[in-house]
């Protein structure tokens, strides 16, 4: 399953429409469209992240010209969006035993989980 994109800004959770990359040896950053995969040397950014990018003192910025758009969403990304509510909703699943106390009388804080076939 392919996800959405996030904006890579910390702490913003909107989804991405641009791309930025550096052109370190022209001292320019580049904004554009999303690219099709993510790369480890640039960043996705939500709209109003691009739109709103500031370069150091001596770097220049290029931008691209017209609206950013949202990527549309995949079949895969509907299949597993389905996939997961029907699973959520599923009342046939097994529930879980409640996890004993420990010699403190305190519930450990990790667990071991039964494994699916």
């Amino acid at each position: 399953m392919r996800s959405v994109r996030k904006c890579s800004r910390t702490g913003c959770l909107e989804p991405a429409v641009a791309t930025l990359t550096y052109a370190y040896s022209d001292s320019t950053a580049v904004v554009g469209p999303l690219a099709t995969a993510s790369e480890p040397h640039s960043y996705d950014l939500c709209e109003a992240h691009a739109l709103r990018l500031t370069v150091p003192k001596g770097w220049e910025v290029v931008r691209h010209e017209g609206a950013f758009a949202a990527p549309d969403p995949s079949a895969d990304e509907l299949t597993a969006l389905a996939e997961a509510v029907r699973e959520a909703g599923r009342s046939d699943k097994p529930a879980l035993e409640p996890e004993p106390e420990g010699p403190s009388g305190r519930r450990g804080h990790l667990r071991v989980l039964p494994g699916r076939a």
